[in-house]
């Protein structure tokens, strides 16, 4: 059997690919056609035209459809995992189930607007992927500090902080260098601007202002970007370890409004089971 075949382990490691591939696409695409500069656009930019929006949104729907997936398997392998007295476990597990959700939620409003139609609502759409993205890697960091030994090795611990610290830099490099090309480019609409020159001139005496900084913001996101999808694979030995499946429950014989007989009378007492939705670990 391939690693991959091993339990759920499948499904991190095609959220982990799937991201990836959206990003580097839409990079391509949009370098190739000329919508952005070559080095280091931001992510939002590659995006924003047509056509490598248009993909560049169903790929990123998809990819939110696997984080919740993920998310959601998490959750339920850590509540199988603790026991009914450990409360504090419990409630960061569902703590972290709900932060997970609103990160995927934020990833289809970053993929459905863009940024140079609907800043705001683009701005918040990040915000929820990433600030509260963060959070969530905060919450299963801390899940796996106090499930070690018994659960978790110390080493699993160690290199989800490891993710988590550089998740964190990025998001600090990014803001500081954010705010600092912003004040510097005032009076510009930044959201809408998708090429940025060392040379380009603003006067005939002064280079652009902001370069520097815009170049330090654009490597802080794709850096948080990949930190962000990149504590996934941390799940992928987890997850080798979990199964999960749905059990039908049939509450009656039949559809009908009224009493009614037949074949399905037989099955009432069945059980069907499929895998997916009902853990066990």
């Amino acid at each position: 059997m391939w690693w991959f075949q091993q339990g759920l382990c499948f499904l991190p490691a095609a959220l982990v690919v799937w991201t990836a591939a959206s990003f580097v696409f839409a990079y391509v695409t949009a370098v190739v056609l000329r919508h952005v500069d070559p080095l280091v656009p931001y992510i939002s930019d590659t995006g924003t035209m047509a056509p490598e929006r248009c993909v560049f949104g169903i790929m990123l729907d998809v990819s939110a459809f696997l984080g919740m997936c993920t998310v959601y398997v998490r959750y339920k392998q850590v509540e199988a995992l603790t026991a009914e007295d450990e409360l504090k476990l419990h409630r960061l597990n569902r703590l972290g189930l709900w932060l997970g959700l609103v990160s995927s939620f934020g990833m289809c409003v970053v993929a459905n607007f863009q940024k140079t139609t609907l800043f705001s609502v683009h701005l918040l759409g990040a915000v929820l992927t990433f600030g509260v993205g963060a959070l969530y890697i905060l919450a299963q960091t801390l899940l796996s500090l106090y499930m070690q030994p018994r659960v978790h090795s110390r080493a699993a611990y160690l290199v989800r902080l490891a993710v988590g610290l550089w998740t964190l830099g990025s998001i600090i490099s990014m803001f500081v260098s954010s705010v600092i090309m912003y004040s510097s480019l005032k009076g510009i609409d930044v959201p809408r601007k998708l090429h940025w020159t060392p040379g380009e001139t603003v006067s005939r005496r002064r280079e652009q202002p902001g370069y520097t900084a815009h170049i330090i913001s654009t490597v802080s996101e794709w850096s948080l970007a990949f930190s962000f999808i990149s504590f996934f694979l941390t799940y992928i030995r987890d997850f080798q370890k979990i199964n999960l499946r749905a059990e039908v429950d049939l509450k009656s014989s039949h559809l009908y409004d009224g009493p009614h007989g037949g074949y399905a009378a037989a099955r009432l007492n069945a059980s069907e089971t499929s895998p997916l939705l009902a853990g066990t670990t």
